[in-house]
């Protein structure tokens, strides 16, 4: 190796750094327009920018103005970016530990768990006794999509787990498996459902911010928050793991440490944002790998770049799915697929070799 050799590996390690943080600040400023647009935008007469205006002046707001912006839309603008933020993480360490950038959060079969855990409290719910009706409230539907999300990622865990060591191959079967099962019962209590039971699934599958309140955000945002926050300490796990799992071992990382705090996060990231927003498609696979073309492979600017684009990304969806039908409003999992399904193609295409940009 000459000495141009030596000097061109540090050179081009400085060059995805400086590119890594002209990303990271040009993605907080495009995270911070698109709040603003994200409190601004309605089917109500509103004006944030008029409610601004009176806060510099002194002025009182109005009762219309302080339950708009404050009980609706500032709790959706907050569940927005976290629910985002979660879900690119979530597939940016899934597609590490895979070692595939068409991984997603769904491997750990925590999408198909949650989807089981929401239809049954849909459809069931009427059968539980009124005292813990009472005491859940108009949260059953959450508590039951987030704990049937954790529930199917232990057992997918145990499976995939022998002797101490986890099977990155087994659980990608399992989860398959798993995914099949939650499906088939679902598939049952949905022959079971009336009418309405019937439009509340179509709904919750569909994914929307429209039920978002404080409640939901006190109780998702902090455990989103410490699960995103977490991941950012796998980076240079996840760096070594690419290289294979015996040479990161060779390497003094503690692979199997490593896999299971990485599915445990994703676990209670992804779990989380469903139990609070439903099924949302596209985001976590789509996130990574625009990043990775854009920045590169270092995990430790992937996972909080990936947070501050999924977040963006989620709240642009939210503001077109209040825009595009209003003053009714679109789900916004019909617009991250709309948006998020050419571009998953151009992935699988450019893996192939069938396009060169």
């Amino acid at each position: 190796m000459t000495v141009a050799d030596n000097l061109t590996v540090p050179i081009q390690r400085e060059d995805r750094r400086v590119k890594a943080r002209r990303a990271h600040i040009w993605l907080a400023a495009l995270l911070a327009v698109t709040a603003i647009l994200s409190l601004a935008t309605g089917p109500t007469g509103t004006s944030l920018w008029g409610a601004l205006g009176k806060l510099i002046t002194g002025d009182e707001l109005t009762t219309m103005e302080r339950v708009v912006l404050w009980d609706i839309r500032l709790p959706r603008l907050i569940l927005g970016m976290a629910v985002g933020a979660s879900l690119a993480v979530s597939g940016a360490v899934m597609q590490g530990l895979f070692r595939n950038p068409l991984a997603d959060p769904g491997l750990v079969g925590v999408g198909a768990g949650a989807g089981l855990g929401a239809i049954v409290a849909i459809v069931l719910g009427a059968l539980l006794p009124i005292w813990l009706r009472d005491v859940v409230g108009n949260y059953l539907v959450s508590f039951s999509a987030f704990f049937g999300g954790w529930l199917s990622t232990i057992i997918l865990y145990r499976v995939s787990t022998r002797r101490g060591q986890t099977s990155v191959a087994t659980m990608l079967l399992a989860g398959i498996a798993l995914g099949a099962l939650a499906g088939a019962v679902s598939g049952i209590l949905v022959y079971m459902a009336d009418d309405q039971q019937l439009r509340d699934l179509t709904f919750w599958g569909m994914g929307s911010l429209a039920g978002a309140t404080w409640a939901k955000v006190v109780v998702a945002v902090p455990l989103i928050g410490i699960a995103v926050v977490a991941s950012f300490f796998l980076g240079q796990g996840l760096n070594g793991l690419a290289l294979g799992e015996a040479t990161a071992a060779h390497l003094g990382i503690p692979v199997q440490r490593l896999k299971s705090a990485a599915i445990m996060i994703v676990a209670g990231a992804t779990g989380a944002a469903v139990a609070v927003s439903g099924g949302i498609g596209f985001i976590g696979i789509v996130v990574p790998h625009l990043l990775r073309l854009a920045t590169g492979p270092d995990h430790d600017t992937l996972l909080p770049n990936a947070a501050l684009l999924g977040a963006t990304l989620l709240l642009g969806a939210d503001i077109i799915s209040r825009l595009i039908i209003a003053p009714a409003e679109l789900p916004i999992g019909i617009v991250t697929a709309v948006l998020g399904s050419p571009v998953f193609l151009w992935i699988l295409l450019r893996r192939r070799g069938l396009v060169e940009f």
